[in-house]
């Protein structure tokens, strides 16, 4: 189970540093929109973002 943990952070940076090495611009600017955002849409976003990834897990785990 933690060694699980630990290969979904990897893939997450691994994910992010990909993004962030290709596309520098598109993120700078996805963050200045995230950052004008409320605080209650940051949040209800990242909800939305983690029950989204809870269920993807549960598929593919089965």
């Amino acid at each position: 189970m933690l060694q699980d943990l630990w290969v979904a952070f990897g893939l997450v940076l691994v994910l992010e540093g990909i993004l962030y090495a290709l596309a520098p611009g598109a993120m700078r600017r996805m963050l200045d929109t995230v950052l004008r955002q409320p605080e209650q849409t940051i949040r209800m976003t990242g909800l939305a973002a983690a029950v989204a990834g809870l269920v993807v897990v549960l598929l593919a785990r089965g």
